[in-house]
């Protein structure tokens, strides 16, 4: 695989030190976690093990679970979900009026002094990942899976 490597188990164990500190969680012991060049996180079953990838050229394969960005680990829309249940930090609950607008795509303003990045939720529904700094959350929804404004 040109592209995609398997972290090592001091790479892992940076990884979910900098999960246990922005999240209080990690994604467990039962996941193959690969990075690219470009610093993305995959997860996939650990039986990938058993086929031969060395003859294939792989960009990506399994979950796409977030990315390492300045140091800190920006979830993806999957990535937050699968976390979302698990996290004891880095969660911000909406209003059901600011959930509404920041899943259209807005970015909102909270009444929050924690900074960084963010599992957001409202009414224990996980929607996905933002960053919030200077009481502002940052909206990193991807369009496809924005509500619609109709």
């Amino acid at each position: 695989m040109e592209n995609l490597s398997v972290l090592n188990s001091k790479e892992r164990k940076g990884l979910y030190s900098m999960m246990e500190t922005q999240y209080g969680c990690t994604f467990g012991e039962d996941y193959e976690i690969y990075m690219n060049s470009a610093n993305k996180i995959f997860i996939i079953n650990k039986d990938i093990a058993r086929i031969n990838l060395s003859a294939l050229r792989i960009n990506s394969f399994g979950l796409y679970a977030g990315e390492i960005y300045n140091g800190y680990l920006r979830l993806s829309f999957d990535g937050a979900i699968l976390l979302g249940k698990k996290a004891t930090k880095g969660i911000l609950d909406l209003t059901d009026d600011l959930a509404e607008r920041w899943s259209k795509g807005e970015d909102v303003v909270v009444d929050s002094d924690l900074h960084g990045y963010m599992i957001v939720r409202s009414g224990g529904d996980i929607l996905g990942c933002g960053k919030l700094a200077n009481k502002k959350l940052y909206n990193y929804v991807p369009k496809e899976r924005r509500f619609n404004n109709t």
